[in-house]
């Protein structure tokens, strides 16, 4: 079955030339003009990933981003933008973006982070991850993609699953910085860091309710998740 792709550009010679070129590469792709009619499409529809422009009438990329992630939290998502600013590009991640690409648009690159994004999108939970890893007072599920800490839930993008479940895998034990970027984000590029850095402060946040449990920056080398042991 062809991947099936959601394009939000309100570009219209854009988003003719990005439809057309993707689907002769073997993708289904769903091309909309503007944020309400795409996030009306993504409700009504399956999608493997989601293309967004930033700068678009009715709703905004990021604010589509945002209410997408309500809907479902794993579904990849790519920002396309001209703009450039650092606020711009954290806003894009802190509202769940896998990654961007800058305007004017190279399709082959694009094509490339397209092809990379689905590679690392499935399968989620691979048959050597237990059901869940224990954290301190938290648990991290690996069939529901979740952390829980008591009654509480709380849910994970994709992409901050990914990056726990790493830890989880790892704990005690120090992560290069260089072997995240490459495991989850298939480079090493100014721009990859950025994201990774915008992750893992999500990821401590949504970790400060036990102070047992720390994800500790070892500088110029990587990370550790620590766990102290509670008597």
């Amino acid at each position: 079955m062809k991947p099936a792709i959601l394009l939000v550009e309100d570009d219209e010679s854009l988003g003719y030339v990005l439809r057309e070129f993707l689907q002769s590469r073997g993708l289904d792709v769903t091309w909309v003009q503007d944020g309400a009619q795409g996030m009306k499409t993504f409700r009504l529809g399956r999608f493997d990933l989601c293309i967004l422009d930033i700068m678009m009438p009715a709703i905004d990329g990021i604010t589509l981003a945002e209410l997408i992630r309500l809907h479902d939290p794993h579904v990849p998502i790519l920002f396309l933008t001209a703009r450039s600013m650092k606020q711009d590009v954290i806003r894009g991640f802190r509202a769940g973006a896998d990654d961007y690409i800058r305007k004017p648009v190279n399709e082959e690159v694009l094509l490339a982070r397209i092809e990379a994004v689905l590679r690392r999108a499935a399968p989620a939970s691979p048959p050597s991850d237990p059901p869940e890893y224990a954290i301190g007072r938290y648990r991290l599920d690996c069939r529901e993609q979740c952390l829980r800490f008591g009654e509480q839930t709380l849910p994970l993008t994709r992409r901050e699953f990914e990056l726990l479940r790493l830890f989880c895998r790892r704990r005690g034990q120090l992560l290069p910085r260089r072997e995240v970027l490459e495991k989850l984000w298939g480079r090493t590029d100014r721009q990859a860091r950025k994201s990774m850095d915008v992750f893992l402060s999500r990821l401590r946040k949504k970790l400060a309710q036990d102070p047992s449990v720390r994800l500790e920056n070892v500088h110029g080398q990587g990370f550790v998740l620590r766990v102290e042991e509670q008597d």
